[in-house]
């Protein structure tokens, strides 16, 4: 298999960096000083015809939280990935966005009951399915299909493609709090408020709880059965928002 030319790594993410996180912060809250940046300052690609496809499919099949979470993730992800990582900042905003708004398309209530498959790895094949995949996938497709099935794996061993880790820091900052420093609290409000959470830490706990009930063998069950969705409803940063 031919090495996948140098422009589309960077370009779609490929780029492989250290799966942990503290690895890639190098034990720092951040590696430069957030500023406010609001949601007004961050384009969305809503030019691009395939993102735009998928936005309103995501918004017609996914629950109000959860599809408001997959726009806050977009918001986080671009605020990062600007402010903390410039040198990847030729990453396509294209290819960030479709990775953001299909990330949890397989929790969805028939998704989740298609298939013996963790939601993550079908949300994957979704994925795949939905750009209208190319045969091999093309490097983006494959990019966003890798970061879905990814991106709650967490740990330390290892790498992980770029766009892998920038969805799993801005997912983790929404779920969970990761990271508390890693946004400006002025863009933490204004995302916030742009695409309002919901009650969403109790809807994700809740996901979470009934994918463990129909699939005890769940991806997610490595992050600890009850651990995993009680650090969600014990998200303090965002609580004053829920």
């Amino acid at each position: 298999m031919a090495a996948p030319a140098a422009d589309t790594v960077a370009l779609h993410g490929w780029t492989a960096v250290p799966a942990d996180a503290e690895a890639i912060l190098q034990g720092k809250p951040y590696l430069y000083k957030p500023s406010p940046l609001l949601v007004d300052d961050i384009p969305f690609p809503s030019d691009d015809a395939l993102v735009s496809r998928v936005q309103k499919y995501a918004q017609e099949k996914l629950l109000p939280q959860t599809f408001n979470h997959s726009m806050r993730v977009y918001y986080w992800a671009t605020t990062i990935l600007r402010q903390q990582f410039p040198s990847h900042t030729s990453l396509s905003l294209s290819t960030l966005a479709l990775t953001c708004l299909l990330h949890d398309i397989g929790t969805t209530h028939e998704n989740l009951r298609a298939t013996q498959l963790s939601f993550e790895f079908y949300g994957g094949l979704l994925a795949l399915n939905l750009l209208e995949i190319s045969s091999p996938p093309s490097p983006p497709e494959a990019a966003v299909c890798e970061a879905i099935i990814r991106h709650q794996d967490l740990g330390t061993v290892g790498n992980i493609t770029f766009l892998g880790q920038l969805i799993q820091l801005a997912t983790l900052y929404d779920n969970m709090g990761g990271h508390p420093e890693i946004v400006h609290a002025a863009t933490r409000d204004d995302v916030n408020r742009a695409f309002p959470r919901g009650g969403w830490s109790r809807c994700f706990a809740a996901t979470i709880r009934e994918e463990n009930g129909l699939k005890p063998w769940a991806h997610s069950t490595h992050l600890g059965e009850e651990a995993f969705p009680e650090g969600v409803l014990a998200n303090h940063l965002m609580a004053e928002y829920d």
